[in-house]
């Protein structure tokens, strides 16, 4: 299986990672987040991003005024919008911006990144496609392409009750 907690496979990926690895070493986004234990998650590494898809980072964040004071510091020149929002009683904050065209959200919460859900999503998705296949997956990206997210969109060709819940069990 890939190691998604390093960025490595992104250098032979498809044309969007490698995009998405040129412009994330190039800016030094995740040395910058080092501290922070960042993972790319979401659909660019599984390979059922669509055209619009952000690079989804994710961070080990213990003391959120501090965190965004830090985003601040460091990304402040790419014109940041950062939210703080509590998720299932979670305190949580997230970063967007762009940088070369490319969306970039980063996402913190108090958790290991290898806990956080984004991560367990990617994770099972991952598993799902490498077991259904081409066109199961070639499947996900259409719906993904008429607006349903990704979890749901699996929620669907699973028949599962509640997606984001079941995912978390495969």
């Amino acid at each position: 299986m890939i190691d998604f907690t390093k960025l490595d496979y992104l250098k032979i990926g498809n044309k969007k990672q490698k995009r998405a690895y040129e412009v994330l070493t190039k800016y030094k986004i995740f040395e910058k987040l080092s501290n922070y234990s960042p993972i790319l998650a979401g659909t660019i590494p599984i390979e059922i991003d669509i055209e619009e898809s952000d690079l989804d980072i994710i961070c080990e964040v213990g003391d959120n005024a501090k965190f965004e004071a830090y985003l601040n510091q460091n990304f402040a020149k790419f014109d940041l919008k950062i939210e703080k929002i509590t998720i299932k009683e979670e305190n949580s904050i997230i970063c967007n911006f762009e940088l070369e065209d490319l969306p970039i959200e980063i996402f913190g919460q108090n958790k290991s990144t290898t806990q956080q859900n984004a991560y367990r999503h990617m994770i099972a998705e991952y598993k799902i496609l490498q077991e259904k296949g081409e066109e199961f997956k070639q499947k996900i990206i259409d719906l993904k392409k008429k607006g349903i997210k990704t979890e749901p969109a699996f929620g669907l060709l699973l028949g599962l009750e509640n997606p984001y819940e079941d995912l978390l069990k495969f």
